[in-house]
């Protein structure tokens, strides 16, 4: 039986925003399953209700006016300006963000400074002829100059698309030359781990390679935007564009090929931040909400989303390592602490105890996203952050830029499970046959149009590209690529990458829950598995671990291994055999490359199977070169 964890107190669930979302359409006494299903089967009424109820500046008449997927038409005959409604009312005293990073000590933004400081950039950007449509690339760090850059390029219907430092000048290349900047905002290094590095040699590259106009913003040496650049006191005005005019440019991880553009339009993704922030994140004024993200992954647009509401955000640059995190939440009065699944899973290794030694009495939740959360994780929150703390684990992907199931702040948690399906959308696990399961594991799959869908991919003039990543297995359906399963309490577990799972025998697992089990084995930092096809035989299923400093792979570690796999996922998952490594290959990002290092083991040249420069460790991949060549390896 499934331990519950938390539950909210009365009080928190009178407080919540969406307790008083749900009696104001008329759900005051439904259960969250059943305000859940009014939003996905009435999307007119619960999407008209999020643009009203918030504020989005302008009228509409009509809001979904054809729901094929894709193809969905939404608010037709409406303008918008995202950025519009991210000023709009408020405060020019208030604080909008606070900010630390290695080369800064803390310090906090006012409202007024982001107004002025996005006014200035705006007129920068338009003395260099960008206007709507225009793109402006952004080579920067997660700070609020990044933000302010955003929400200038916004104002002016132009399209924002951003990587952050640590990428590789190639992968930056070959993620903007696609779309064809016409600037690219550039910064002159960063600090990591107490190390600078420079990247003004990198930035004219690669303004070069994707022929952009190049800004240098100097954040090592702090002459921050060039002379000239920024026009104070200019007035900060807003191009209301069409719904679906582009907002911004995401990547996908670019593990097959080149990384895909994706287009999101203003309209669709105001309204699913503003459904998000105020719904699921509950975010309320006087809420400093934090998550631990670089400009290169979605959750940077997702946290700078939060400023659409009452709340304030906390943004940190650097070294994460060690207790640098839970210092900041402590100085800077976090509500929310959001990151990674596996940095609390690396703290749990490490022995962290964030309550010790600090004040985190403002700290009420944690938020966890990037990969499932493991049971152990789940329990070390309750234990060492708060046992009142709500703890949401989150899925969704850069695709949508948002997350389908989630944080219900009205709900109990429930280890090793995911809160519930958010609203407005309308989520299912199928099985091969199409059908919606419960209490199985299937495909996740949305049956009904979400307006953050993307616009499409740029460059992709036909929509075949697009149809093919999502309409392909179901059609008319959004397949998203993840094993899911709904229970019968409605709850969720993500149990890995459809395209990832692993098959032996006839049962299917995904490697999540692998890793899941192999996590609880005390010697085990990380660890990575594949299946690797041998013609005419079983397939190879090597499981390749870190261990901690001072552990040794010997047969009696080994067996502990293999046995924790076999009891808590199947003895069909037994690995073949455990190999130790050094490091998991991964993504800038912090994805793990399952399916690079498959190729690699069936022979494929590491730099056909992925964007080396878009890699966190890309000599990691050298072990399984190697280990491939051997005359014992298949």
């Amino acid at each position: 039986m499934t331990t519950s964890l938390w539950s909210p107190s009365p009080e928190r669930v009178a407080r919540a925003e969406i307790t008083r979302f749900a009696a104001d359409v008329g759900h005051a006494d439904a259960s969250y399953e059943d305000l859940w299903r009014w939003s996905v089967e009435n999307l007119d009424a619960f999407w008209g209700e999020i643009w009203r109820r918030y504020g989005v500046p302008g009228g509409f008449d009509t809001v979904l006016a054809d729901d094929r997927m894709p193809g969905a038409v939404w608010f037709p005959d409406t303008a918008v300006n995202y950025a519009e409604r991210l000023f709009a009312g408020k405060d020019d005293d208030a604080l909008a963000i606070q900010q630390a990073s290695e080369v800064r000590d803390l310090e906090a933004w006012t409202w007024g400074r982001l107004r002025a400081e996005t006014a200035a950039i705006r007129a920068g950007l338009v003395a260099l002829g960008v206007g709507p449509g225009d793109r402006v690339a952004a080579y920067l760090p997660n700070i609020a100059e990044t933000i302010a850059a955003f929400a200038a390029t916004a104002s002016l219907g132009a399209i924002w698309s951003s990587a952050a430092p640590e990428f590789g000048e190639q992968a930056v290349i070959d993620r903007f030359a696609q779309i064809e900047p016409k600037v690219l905002l550039g910064v002159d290094g960063y600090r990591y781990g107490g190390k600078d590095f420079t990247r003004d040699a990198q930035s004219a590259h690669i303004a070069k390679g994707i022929g952009a106009e190049l800004v240098r913003f100097g954040y090592l040496d702090g002459s921050g935007w060039p002379a000239g650049f920024l026009q104070a006191d200019a007035p900060l005005t807003f191009d209301r564009v069409p719904f679906d005019h582009p907002l911004w440019i995401l990547y996908s991880s670019g593990t097959t090929g080149l990384p895909k553009p994706i287009v999101h339009g203003q309209g669709g993704m105001l309204l699913e931040h503003l459904k998000k922030t105020y719904l699921h994140l509950d975010a309320q004024a006087g809420d400093r909400i934090f998550w631990f993200t670089t400009t290169g992954w979605m959750m940077w647009n997702f946290l700078m989303s939060v400023l659409l509401s009452d709340a304030s955000i906390v943004l940190y640059d650097g070294n994460p390592a060690g207790e640098v995190l839970w210092d900041l939440a402590a100085d800077a009065g976090v509500t929310t602490f959001g990151t990674s699944a596996a940095y609390l899973n690396a703290c749990l290794k490490q022995g962290i105890e964030p309550g010790r030694g600090r004040d985190l009495s403002a700290l009420t939740a944690v938020g966890s996203t990037g990969s499932p959360l493991s049971p152990e994780g789940f329990r070390w929150v309750y234990e060492h952050v708060g046992a009142d703390t709500w703890l949401f684990s989150t899925s969704g992907g850069t695709d949508v830029c948002t997350a389908f199931v989630g944080g219900i702040p009205t709900l109990p948690v429930y280890e090793g499970e995911l809160q519930g399906r958010c609203l407005g959308a309308s989520v299912e696990a199928w099985n091969e046959a199409g059908e919606p399961v419960v209490g199985e594991v299937g495909e996740l799959v949305i049956t009904r149009p979400m307006p953050c869908m993307p616009v499409g991919f740029w460059g992709d003039e036909d929509g075949s590209r697009y149809r093919a990543a999502y309409f392909e297995m179901f059609p008319g359906i959004w397949r998203h690529g993840d094993w899911l399963e709904i229970t019968e309490r409605g709850t969720a577990v993500i149990h890995g990458r459809s395209d990832s799972t692993i098959n032996r025998g006839g049962v299917r697992m995904g490697t999540a829950e692998i890793y899941s089990a192999v996590g609880t084995v005390e010697e085990v930092v990380d660890s990575l598995v594949v299946d690797v096809p041998r013609e005419g035989d079983e397939s190879w299923m090597p499981l390749f671990v870190v261990l901690r400093e001072g552990a040794a792979l010997d047969d009696e570690l080994v067996a502990r291994i293999k046995r924790a796999v076999r009891e808590q996922c199947s003895p069909r998952h037994v690995p073949s055999e455990v190999l130790e490594i050094a490091e998991v290959p991964r993504t800038l990002s912090g994805k793990a490359l399952e399916i690079p290092v498959k190729r690699i083991l069936m022979g494929a040249d590491p730099a056909a199977t992925t964007s080396l420069d878009g890699m966190a460790n890309p000599s990691s991949l050298d072990y399984f070169t190697a280990l491939r060549a051997s005359a014992s390896r298949p």
